[in-house]
């Protein structure tokens, strides 16, 4: 199964902000079941990500101007991305590899699409797992194979 089956959910998943925008901006996007703000260059291209560690992390050094500092100082540019024609268990298991939660899903020019989660990745996997799981019962007791 592709990545592309998880698009709709992903683009619920999608915050993007300005990569020039103070961090303030980008904490205020990060609510529950918003774990990643896709910051972007002036082309609309993903240049990092803010996640709300990282917000906590700047905050937890707060000497006053912390909340203001630009995204760019705070944000992470080593990003795993994946694409529509990644396959989903390919994409699952480099999640696991580096414990990574969210992943921005991008276009060919890196413009961000959605983000998928550990979670909707995990519930389709899963599904597919029980759809096999059925067949497989089914052809041992002999349904729809006469």
């Amino acid at each position: 199964m592709l990545v592309e089956a998880l698009l709709p959910a992903a683009r619920e998943h999608l915050a993007t902000i300005p990569e020039g925008a103070p961090l303030i901006e980008a904490a205020r996007l990060l609510s529950p079941g918003m774990d990643l703000v896709a910051v972007c260059d002036a082309s609309g291209a993903l240049v990092g990500v803010v996640t709300k560690t990282d917000v906590v992390d700047q905050i937890s050094h707060c000497q006053g101007a912390s909340c203001t500092c630009a995204i760019a100082s705070v944000m992470s540019r080593d990003v795993l991305l994946c694409h529509i024609d990644d396959q989903l268990s390919d994409l699952w298991l480099r999640m696991k590899a580096r414990r990574l939660k969210n992943v921005p899903l991008v276009d060919q020019q890196r413009r961000p699409l959605g983000v998928v989660t550990a979670n909707d990745a995990l519930q389709v996997l899963l599904q597919i797992v029980k759809n096999e799981e059925e067949l497989l019962r089914d052809y041992v007791v002999g349904f729809g194979y006469r």
